[in-house]
């Protein structure tokens, strides 16, 4: 199976988190921006990532990639059965696309994805805007609802809640914005456990990697 995106967007990381989670091995394609791949404009036609290729089936969104994986290996199970657990899960899942990278785009597409890759100026009001405003309700709700020491988002495993969550709190660590544990400590030591996951640690690195090559000066 192929996967087309760049983990550096959240909701590929979170597929690929994912499938670490479950053992199932995905290929990671760019999508071959700004010339897009004609195969990834097949799967996406919005061209919009992450984009599933599996032999004939093309899927794009990655909750409904993930969906589609669920169903296809239920083993071991990341999204839960019981109706009350499942629908946390799928609440916390839109939550972090909708609610916590809505905010965490403003910012990283401003400070990142414009100057860096697009090679023009960010807008820096609504990058700083967007922390003001919308970025401390986010982590005082999770200040609410995240378990203590251990512990996951839904019942007493990791589901796919914990993985969608944790995963634009590494877009924020790409910023240099790390969740203070002198405000909000619970939020602060859940979101260092999840990425800290086999699951999540390698890909950050990479794009740790991939940024300060980046980052570096012309001619460097």
């Amino acid at each position: 199976m192929i996967l087309f995106g760049s983990t550096l967007s959240p909701f590929v990381r979170k597929v690929m988190a994912y499938a670490g989670e479950k053992g199932i091995e995905l290929e990671l394609r760019p999508t071959g921006a700004p010339d897009h791949a004609p195969e990834f404009c097949s799967a996406s036609p919005f061209k919009k990532m992450p984009a599933l290729k599996d032999e004939d089936y093309e899927l794009c969104d990655s909750s409904a990639i993930i969906q589609y994986l669920e169903a296809k290996y239920p083993e071991p199970p990341l999204i839960p059965a019981e109706p009350k657990a499942r629908g946390k899960v799928i609440w916390f899942d839109e939550f972090a696309d909708t609610v916590l990278f809505a905010c965490g785009a403003k910012v990283f597409f401003n400070r990142i994805v414009a100057p860096l890759f697009l090679k023009r100026q960010g807008d820096e009001e609504i990058a700083a805007t967007a922390l003001r405003d919308e970025w401390p309700p986010i982590l005082d709700y999770l200040e609410r609802v995240v378990p203590g020491e251990s512990g996951y988002l839904v019942g007493d495993s990791l589901t796919l809640a914990d993985i969608a969550v944790a995963s634009p709190f590494a877009n924020f660590r790409h910023l240099g914005i790390e969740t203070s544990a002198g405000t909000h400590p619970r939020t602060a030591a859940y979101v260092e456990r999840i990425l800290a996951r086999p699951s999540f640690r390698p890909l950050i690195e990479r794009e740790s990697a991939i940024l300060a090559k980046v980052r570096e000066p012309v001619g460097a």
